[in-house]
This record gives C-alpha cells, sequence and structure tokens, in this order.
C-alpha cells in the first residue's frame, strides 16, 4: 500500500539547515514494525507518523521512530509535525494561535502553533513531564575521554554533570569555551551514557551539540528534548530568573552543517522550581511524495 508523506526542516527559517524530519500525515494501516522499516528507510533522526487520537478531545496520536528505536517524545517530531499538519491545512489555524494535544508515548503534549494570515510561522511544544534528575553521572575524566577533550575542557563545579529527562535522559556536559565544543569528538568504544548534551554558554545564548550512542544517529542537528532538559538544568544553576518567565536561546548543529536555533523557554517559582518547559521554532516544508508499506 502507498503512503504520502513531507518532509521538513525543523529549528530553522532556512531550507536544508536545522533538523530534517519526515512525517506521514495519516499513518492508518501501519503495523509498528512497518513504520520502523520506513523510518530506516528514511534515515533521518526522526520521523513521526501521524494517526487519529486515542481520545476525540485530543488532535492528533504520534509514533515517533529514529532509524533503531521508537521514542516516548521528543522535541523535533512534536514540533515538526504540528507545522507540517498546519501547513498541509489538516490542521485548521484561524487565529493567530492554534492550541491543539498531541498522544505521545509519554503522554499528552500540547503544542501552541503560531500563525499569520493563516499560514503557521513557530511551534512550540509545552513538556508532559517536567525535568527531573536522573543517574549518576560518569566522572569528569570519563566524559571528557568519552568526548575526545581534556577534562580542563568541562566545567568542574559541583553537579555541573548531571542527567536530566523531560522524557528522553540526557548527560548534560557544559564545556568552558567554543573551542572544546567544536573539538568533542564522540568515541564509541569509550561512549558510558546513551545521549550526551555538550554546551557552551556564553550568557547571551547557548551554543550546543547533541551526541548519542545510536550507530544511525552519532550526532543530532536540533534536539528539541534535550533543549527541554536543558532548560531545567539552567534553572537549577541559577542561570533563569526566580518567580518569571526566562527565554533561553539555543544554536544547534552548527558544526554539521545544519545550523538551528531553538527558543526555550522555562517558568519558575519564587522557591527556584520549575513549573513549566517550553520548546519552539520555526520549520520549513522542503520535499513530499508517496512510499510503499513493506
Amino acid at each position: 500500500m502507498k503512503y504520502r508523506f513531507h518532509t521538513a526542516d525543523v529549528f530553522t527559517q532556512r531550507r536544508f539547515g536545522g533538523n530534517p524530519l519526515a512525517v506521514f500525515p495519516d499513518a492508518r494501516g501501519l503495523t509498528g514494525t512497518q513504520m520502523a522499516t520506513l523510518a530506516r528507510e528514511f534515515n533521518l533522526s526522526e520521523t513521526v507518523f501521524v494517526l487519529p487520537p486515542a481520545d476525540p478531545a485530543n488532535t492528533r496520536r504520534l509514533h515517533i521512530f529514529t532509524p533503531g528505536r521508537e521514542l516516548p517524545f521528543a522535541g523535533h517530531p512534536t514540533v515538526g509535525a504540528a507545522f507540517v499538519l498546519a501547513a498541509l491545512g489538516e490542521i485548521a489555524t484561524p487565529t493567530a494561535e492554534t492550541r491543539i494535544v498531541f498522544e505521545e508515548g509519554i503522554g499528552l503534549v500540547p503544542v501552541t502553533i503560531h500563525s499569520r494570515d493563516g499560514v503557521p510561522r513557530f511551534t512550540q511544544l509545552s513538556v508532559a513531564q517536567l525535568p527531573t534528575l536522573g543517574v549518576a553521572p560518569p566522572p569528569v575524566a570519563v566524559v571528557a575521554a568519552m568526548l575526545s577533550l581534556s577534562p580542563d575542557d568541562i566545567v568542574h563545579e559541583e553537579n555541573a554533570l548531571q542527567t536530566v529527562s523531560c522524557g528522553v535522559p540526557f548527560l548534560m556536559v557544559p564545556v568552558r569555551s567554543r573551542e572544546a565544543l567544536r573539538d568533542a569528538k564522540p568515541r564509541a568504544d569509550l561512549f558510558r551514557t546513551s545521549e550526551a548534551f555538550v554546551f557552551w554558554d556564553d550568557g547571551a545564548r547557548v551554543h550546543a551539540r547533541m551526541f548519542a550512542l545510536d550507530p544511525e544517529m552519532k550526532e543530532d542537528p536540533a534536539t528539541g528534548s534535550a533543549c527541554a532538559s536543558l532548560g531545567g538544568y539552567l534553572a537549577w544553576h541559577g542561570r533563569t530568573a526566580r518567580g518569571s518567565t526566562s527565554t533561553i536561546r539555543v544554536e544547534q548543529g552548527v558544526d554539521m552543517g545544519r545550523p538551528s536555533m531553538l527558543e526555550v523557554e522555562v517558568d519558575t517559582a519564587g522557591d527556584g522550581a520549575v513549573t513549566g518547559v517550553r520548546v519552539g521554532g520555526a520549520s520549513v516544508l522542503v520535499a513530499e511524495g508517496s512510499i510503499y508499506s513493506a
């Protein structure tokens, strides 16, 4: 059977930047095995399959696959699918802000589509799971070795290395310079975590790279779920203002030729507790076609 797909570049305003995504707007009839096969065929960091919601009060159900596995949640497929469905007219955007809800493996994920004259310009997700600390990180020397860096390249302050999750865990690795970020190169033989989010904060914006143990996706050009976790991490480390909403711009993908820009909003209470995280950005349509299922 033949299925229609569209591709988009997410977290960018220009084609062939950002993070490419394949979207199947109507995946009814596909099994999980077939979805996994199609995701391997596209070989993008993620492919998203859209189904009717289990609860008609929600907008759609999403199944998100890397070339090797299904994910319970991911940022760029979530905001990218919202953009593609709105751009195709399958989700109406009659007002400047349209609020929808996706069903994902992690639960319900609210998304806001910002439009102008009915055309989607910016899509923003709200996390279904607030940032939480995960397993203890490896020692600094181990992390440095697995990224081909010197231990002195990595920030040494207490709790600087932390595993944070909004549904998918990432090891947060702050480095001391843009040069260290550029020089980072993961060593598969020493990698001790599933995903490492390496970043340098220059005070105006965060510059980041995301490395994965997955052999099919060694580096990701724009990682919404990691940036959501980063929002919590930065709030815990005093980078955001208490009792208000802070906005952090994250530049990713530059060192792999796919420049991306993600906007992270973090809500904090007066005591510093994180009460909300949102991640958004622009997207552009790139291609469309159809493919036969296995």
